[in-house]
């Protein structure tokens, strides 16, 4: 839900295109659907989850503001978007927005450099490979080749990554919730090998339980289908179901008035099957799980309806659904449980991933032990050392001080503590025996 409410915004540009959008340009069917009312401001966008996020709107925000690129947008289809027709009407953007976008290409650029410096110091720091390959992906939303103007290229690949990025987005979520349920399930299987026999049994029976709880749940309407919105008509809306009106329906859900139900209005929609299955009070019912159907279900019916594929079902798509035979299904509609995201054998290549990993860890903990006991035993050598040395000097003062008692000694008796050494002349040879030191008279003395 956070996710589809921030591609809610960027109604421009890229943004007819793949982005869900609250504020979409102006198209001739449209126009026919409702009268022509005030221009409002589009509103604020959340976070689209891409990394150049805020590169895309700021980009979006000032072309929306320049008149002459907002006119040909407003008359410009999918396909000119996509192949590049649109991002040459840059030059005649005007020259104030134009300067802005430079800056703003600027500090992308400066961005981006600070991310793969941080990236190559964290790396380098770890003793791992850089990739280059990945570090130069994170530029391919702009021409890095000229790091100081925003030009048609520029608006050209911003487009095109865009597209694509967010083309991409629902698979790798499907990815990342495939291997959060193998986790689930790994770390479950794991757990019941630490336990007793007795154990053992009784956990997997409660887990079984848990499941046929889970399982045991009203029937799930297909999606799209007419069973399910004559349901979100009676329960949600509170009218009659024989009274029902894809019309007056598609413009009671369109929340924001613009003609368009985008990815989280439809996401809106499911709320009433997914209380069906899911009760966050529940131990058996996953609310991460819950967030999976609910993007299913809004791929279901996008399949179904969006038939111009720009991520946003028109009221004449919405009509044109109500009368095919798809939307008379009765079927019901078959939840996580009933379609396993994952088979015996993914999960066991994913656990020999996960021994591969763990086993590469302990053997690199391991170098990094003998690393690390090899340098405190050098250590303690250079501490031995030090101490040697310390014990060697002491040793040389010492034996430097007894010398030089000794030296006194023979020269004149002790000395008193605290008091200077007498100086010795140069010849302090002793005098042979029966000789006395005579006296020197000095000139001018008596």
């Amino acid at each position: 839900m956070v996710r589809s409410k921030a591609l809610a915004r960027c109604g421009l540009v890229l943004l007819s295109l793949w982005l869900c959008i609250h504020s979409v340009p102006i198209s001739v069917e449209k126009a026919k659907d409702k009268p022509e009312v005030e221009q409002l401001e589009p509103p604020q966008s959340a976070d689209t989850g891409l990394h150049y996020d805020r590169y895309l709107r700021e980009v979006i925000e000032y072309l929306e503001k320049d008149p002459h690129f907002r006119e040909k947008l407003k008359n410009a289809n999918m396909d000119d978007i996509k192949q590049g027709k649109l991002s040459k009407e840059l030059d005649f953007v005007q020259h104030n927005f134009r300067t802005k976008l430079d800056e703003l290409k600027r500090e992308e650029m400066n961005r981006l450099r600070m991310l793969i410096k941080a990236k190559h110091d964290l790396r380098e720091g770890n003793g791992n490979t850089l990739d280059h390959q990945a570090l130069l992906k994170q530029f391919e939303h702009l021409n890095h080749m000229n790091p100081h103007t925003f030009e048609v290229e520029d608006l050209d690949r911003l487009i095109q990554s865009a597209t694509s990025d967010l083309e991409n987005y629902d698979k790798k979520h499907h990815d990342e919730f495939k291997r959060y349920e193998m986790t689930k399930e790994h770390e479950r299987r794991e757990r019941l090998k630490t336990m007793s026999e007795e154990d053992r049994r009784k956990e997997e029976q409660h887990y079984e339980e848990l499941k046929k709880k889970h399982a045991n749940h009203s029937k799930v309407n297909h999606p799209g289908s007419e069973d399910q919105l004559k349901e979100v008509w009676q329960e949600a809306d509170g009218l009659d179901p024989e009274d029902f009106d894809p019309k007056t329906f598609f413009k009671m859900h369109d929340s924001n008035g613009d003609g368009f139900l985008d990815e989280s209005e439809l996401e809106a929609l499911f709320t009433k099957e997914l209380e069906k299955v899911y009760d966050p009070a529940n131990e058996e019912d996953d609310m991460v799980e819950m967030e999976e159907e609910r993007l299913r279900m809004r791929e279901h019916v996008m399949n179904e309806v969006d038939t111009n594929k720009d991520r946003l079902v028109s009221l004449s798509e919405f009509i044109a659904a109500t009368k095919k035979e798809e939307f008379h299904e009765k079927d019901e509609w078959e939840t996580l449980d009933q379609n396993p995201v994952y088979t015996e054998e993914e999960l066991r290549e994913y656990e020999r991933q996960l021994a591969y990993e763990e086993n590469d860890i302990n053997t690199k903990a391991a170098e990094l032990q003998k690393q690390r006991e090899e340098l405190e035993r050098k250590q303690e050598e250079l501490n031995t050392q030090k101490l040697g040395l310390k014990q060697a000097m002491e040793e040389m003062e010492r034996i430097k001080g007894q010398s030089l008692k000794a030296e006194v000694k023979q020269s004149g008796g002790p000395i008193a503590e605290g008091e200077p050494a007498p100086v010795v002349p140069g010849n302090s040879q002793p005098l042979p025996p029966g000789h006395q030191q005579q006296d020197v008279p000095v000139p001018g003395h008596s």
